[in-house]
């Protein structure tokens, strides 16, 4: 059997990876869309958790243990959700305030020439500038 996370389509891809594959303006759509998924499953996870804590109000103790649990389940994703919606917001803001081309002024216009995990050195389509992209404050 193979080990999934060797696979390469299901391991994470590196800043220059993603943009390059890609192209920059697909990437940030994507990665706002995917934060703003994150968005929605932290408030179903905060509607989960108020249909709990309802629910255990006139609950048996042992229904009230097991929406107990649900709470705490549910506060847990919601928490993991939220926090993951901030840094993938955060992560796709810090690249898109790097995009601009100091040269000509062109704005998502590049190309991937380089990078590593947290980086890309990228090259503008227009006049040719390089600059490097970091996502590393």
């Amino acid at each position: 059997m193979k080990n999934l996370l060797r696979d390469p389509r299901f391991r994470s891809r590196s800043l220059a990876e993603a943009v390059g594959r890609a192209g920059f303006r697909k990437w940030y759509e994507r990665e706002l869309l995917s934060s703003h998924a994150h968005m929605v499953l932290a408030f179903l996870s905060l509607v989960a958790v108020f249909g709990a804590l309802e629910a255990a109000r006139e609950a048996a103790l042992g229904e009230r243990l097991v929406n107990t649990v649900y709470v705490l389940l549910s506060a847990a994703i919601g928490a993991w959700a939220l926090r993951r919606y901030f840094f993938l917001l955060s992560r796709a803001e810090d690249v898109a305030n790097q995009a601009q081309c100091e040269g000509c002024g062109e704005y998502g216009r590049f190309k991937v020439v380089g990078g590593s995990e947290a980086e890309a050195q990228v090259c503008c389509h227009r006049c040719h500038h390089r600059w490097v992209i970091s996502t590393v404050g």
